[in-house]
């Protein structure tokens, strides 16, 4: 079975109405996170242009999830995000983001692995004894988390640096007389710290 029979192709209409071609019916947005958290592979689509609306459709689910009980992103969070677009780092925090979150989601599974190694099927992993659990555990967690922050913060300087370098490397090729501000301006600090020669 190739890759295009796997995923589940749903049919966006005028109405706003799903249709999942799989099953034969019109489905929900509430059926299609259902989808999204059993990790059935899926892509909507424009029923009329075949336009790819995957994306669109993901944002409301997040959107209706933000709006009622408790919220994953605080104002300040958003506010940050939306500063990025238009950015030349814009790609760069895409890809950040997205690794800190499969790390995150890997660094859970290996949890879980971990109680049901020691539970067998029986492993607690229900959301309430979840919740409970990681309360108690919060400052460890905590700890972990803080570590991974540090390391994540680590590897945005480094690829922030090797794209600068990378940078200098270019417009140096180009332009053999091109200076960085930065350079030029730790240059003319270094001469000035110099004696002049009689």
């Amino acid at each position: 079975m190739t890759d295009a029979q796997q995923i589940r192709l749903i049919k966006k209409y005028p109405n706003r109405r799903l249709y999942d071609t799989a099953s034969s019916t019109y489905i929900t947005i509430g059926d299609v996170k259902n989808l999204v958290l059993s990790h059935e592979p899926f892509r909507i689509v424009d029923a009329k242009t075949g336009e790819d609306l995957t994306r669109s459709v993901l944002l409301q689910i997040i959107l209706e999830e933000e709006a009622c009980g408790q919220p994953l992103f605080s104002s300040e969070m958003l506010a940050q995000i939306i500063r990025f677009y238009g950015q030349a780092s814009q790609n760069l925090m895409g890809r950040y983001l997205e690794n800190s979150i499969a790390a995150f989601v890997e660094m859970q599974n290996k949890f879980q692995e971990q109680l049901r190694s020691l539970y067998g099927d029986n492993a607690p992993l229900g959301t309430d004894w979840m919740a409970q659990f990681l309360s108690l555990q919060a400052p460890a967690l905590q700890s972990m988390m803080n570590a991974y922050l540090e390391q994540s913060r680590q590897l945005l300087t480094q690829m922030q640096q090797q794209a600068e370098n990378q940078t200098r490397g270019l417009f140096g090729a180009m332009f053999p007389t091109f200076r960085p501000q930065s350079d030029a301006a730790e240059h003319d600090s270094s001469s000035a710290t110099k004696p002049h020669e009689p």
